[in-house]
């Protein structure tokens, strides 16, 4: 039936990281194409599953690092949510936990790596305001919270 992913008896725990950046004056946010599923094709902030004996910041890490090439430092949790995803027949093909990091980048280089086909600093307005990218309302709502808690870390 796929991938141990697939039609799960328990929701897999997961990361997103949610990295900020300014550069030439405007606000950036960090996103990736995903390669596989769910949502293959799409994009969408980096992250995934959490591995046994790693904590919800080391998977962040981790993830981060693997999908994008760049080493970011988590900051603070931004939001916890379910991701659902059903299948025809109605049946959960995915379910995933995923708690939702503020980072700041402290090294590498921009690369798509494992998982993300591409990888894009995605100007802030043209994402939430003209739907660049085609982001799910709830990825746009996360990077809302982050960008307001990112000012108040300033």
């Amino acid at each position: 039936m796929g991938s141990s992913r697939e039609y799960p008896k328990f929701p897999i725990p997961g990361v997103g990281a949610v990295v900020l950046r300014v550069a030439e004056g405007r606000s950036e946010v960090l996103l990736i194409r995903r390669g596989s599923e769910p949502m293959a094709g799409g994009w969408s902030l980096p992250g995934g599953a959490i591995e046994v004996g790693e904590s919800v910041r080391e998977a962040c890490v981790r993830e981060t690092l693997e999908e994008t090439g760049l080493t970011v430092q988590p900051v603070a949790e931004v939001e916890i949510i379910d991701i659902i995803h059903r299948d025809a027949m109605g049946r959960v093909q995915y379910h995933y936990l995923v708690v939702d990091i503020l980072c700041r980048v402290v090294g590498g280089e921009l690369v798509s790596g494992t998982d993300a086909s591409e990888v894009a600093w995605a100007d802030v307005k043209q994402v939430l305001e003209f739907g660049d990218f085609a982001l799910t309302a709830r990825a746009c709502t996360v990077i809302r919270k982050a960008l307001i808690m990112n000012e108040g870390l300033k």
